[in-house]
């Protein structure tokens, strides 16, 4: 969905994609590789994911200091955690396959900067 592979296509795409998933190891490729469309599109949507997910985190965190709710948010939480790891593991899937995985509302934000 969405693939504008144009400009200048970088050797190291595949190690750059997959370091645009791994939190902030999305800064090396989206600086090193500027040339590279594709790379820059996964990066800045690599460092989208990464800002959302330490708001979520931090609301979690909030959260699991309420009395009585403190239990079932730590559960929820690590429930959370593996389908964070599931969605960095598929992002990092497609994007090697040379597509994107356009996650709503905030994939939009990656065209923003």
């Amino acid at each position: 969905m969405g693939e504008l592979p144009s400009g200048k296509v970088s050797q190291n795409r595949t190690v750059m994609i997959v370091l645009s998933y791994l939190w902030l190891l999305a800064l090396i490729p989206l600086l090193v590789e500027k040339e590279d469309s594709e790379v820059q599109w996964h990066a800045k949507n690599g460092l989208v994911l990464t800002v959302a997910e330490f708001f979520f985190w931090l609301a979690i965190t909030i959260l699991g200091f309420i009395p009585f709710l403190g239990c079932g948010i730590a559960l929820l939480s690590l429930f959370v955690w593996l389908g964070v790891l599931v969605l960095h593991i598929m992002a990092i899937v497609k994007g090697v396959q040379g597509g994107r995985l356009v996650i709503p509302v905030l994939s939009d934000y990656t065209s923003k900067f």
